[in-house]
């Protein structure tokens, strides 16, 4: 994500897949509340007040901006993929040993991060094969503190304009003041320094044929460290994700195959997951400016830890599963249909509108900007190519304005 910040906060933003870490609640004020400031990864003027802070799980109510006591390490390139990123604590650290920990993980932390590892894999060799040619640029990076990352992006092949899918675990400290603020409750304890774990997978998959959908996904676990008799700082996890489409034109078979298998996906656990899930999705993926969604939605939860933890990490694996099932088939179906420049001119407004949410209103690219991380990694997120015209509007019953349509009034597909 972006480099080296003025004011570093957590160092989880520190990786790819960690722009999707810092993310929100369902709908709810603190949900409402206003996301992070560009400014601090780019050193230019905030396009968005910096007095709100980050939260595993969302953002609590505005408060004055906090300095961070601990900034964050720069990446160092590294030349070969370890084992594993955890510490030796975790199962992690060198030669055989950490092999065997990697073979056969034990923690949720090592679990978690051979599942995210094993789903980067297959979906990008799902995602070649679909290509037919291009090949994943990988570039492996780690953090003198702890942690590093996996990114690889495949850009301009003969499907995909642009296909990113990074992973990260990554070790931090989140100052007391962004602890007590994350947690957006009253103590008169003042806490300190809160040791922090953060593992995630984040995707953006950009096809060239307008067709054919965007995914994204990313699923993610976290963790604080800090002892659970320290005041006004107990030791807690979270997991979080989800998986949506967003194309520039609807087939309703494709969506609703998208969609049921998201269901399918949640029924294992719980009924009630994805109808919650779902609006949840609508809800977040929202471009307030614009009044309408960024596409047609899928699953999204967050915060989540009021379940087993055993169900939650399996729950989590199953639906980084289905996304191939859920997007390869659309794919396979809709890459090669003819178009012609005009649609292919909506499919780059579309990706306008992308662009948009992700640099304006998506709180893990913003937090990801703002607490220096790898740029490289958080931007991956965006197309290759995207348009803006002034004051377009589609006409009224074409293609087009059915899109517009369903990302304004969001429907059941089920």
């Amino acid at each position: 994500m972006p480099p080296m910040a003025a004011l570093s906060c957590p160092a989880a933003a520190s990786s790819p897949s960690l722009s999707s870490i810092a993310s929100p609640s369902p709908s709810s004020d603190r949900a409402k509340a206003p996301t992070f400031s560009l400014a601090f990864g780019l050193r230019a003027k905030p396009a968005i007040p910096a007095t709100t802070f980050w939260r595993p799980g969302g953002i609590a109510a505005p408060r004055s901006p906090i300095r961070c006591a601990v900034s964050i390490e720069k990446e160092t390139p590294e030349t070969e993929r370890p084992e594993t990123f955890l510490r030796e604590a975790d199962g992690g650290g060198n030669g055989a040993a950490a092999a065997a920990a990697a073979a056969a993980p034990s923690s949720v932390r090592a679990r978690f991060e051979r599942m995210i590892r094993d789903a980067q894999d297959r979906v990008c060799e799902a995602i070649e094969a679909a290509d037919g040619g291009g090949k994943f640029k990988e570039d492996v990076w780690s953090r003198p503190g702890g942690g590093g990352g996996i990114s690889r992006v495949l850009q301009d092949g003969a499907v995909w304009e642009k296909a990113g899918v990074n992973v990260s675990v990554v070790y931090g400290v989140m100052p007391p003041e962004a602890y007590r603020a994350a947690k957006g409750a009253a103590s008169d304890h003042k806490p300190g320094p809160v040791p922090f774990f953060a593992a995630g997978i984040s995707s953006v998959l950009h096809p060239k044929n307008p067709f054919a959908p965007t995914l994204h996904f990313n699923y993610r676990y976290f963790e604080t460290d800090a002892p659970k008799d320290a005041p006004g700082a107990p030791r807690q996890w979270w997991f979080g994700g989800g998986t949506d489409l967003t194309p520039s034109y609807i087939f309703e078979e494709d969506v609703k195959h998208f969609h049921s298998v998201q269901k399918n996906a949640c029924d294992k656990f719980d009924s009630s997951f994805y109808p919650r899930f779902k609006k949840w999705c609508d809800d977040y993926f929202y471009i307030k400016h614009r009044g309408e969604r960024r596409g047609l939605g899928g699953i999204f939860f967050d915060d989540l830890n009021d379940y087993d933890q055993e169900m939650l990490l399996a729950f989590a694996t199953e639906c980084a599963n289905s996304v191939i099932p859920a997007y390869i088939p659309i794919i396979e179906k809709r890459k090669d249909t003819p178009f012609t420049e005009e649609h292919k001119a909506w499919q780059q407004l579309r990706r306008g509108r992308y662009v948009e949410f992700n640099l304006v209103y998506d709180r893990g690219t913003t937090f990801g900007l703002k607490t220096g991380g790898r740029i490289e990694s958080i931007l991956v997120s965006l197309p290759l190519t995207a348009r803006w015209e002034y004051d377009h509007k589609p006409e009224e019953g074409s293609e087009e304005w059915k899109l517009l349509d369903a990302c304004i009034n969001p429907k059941e597909w089920l």
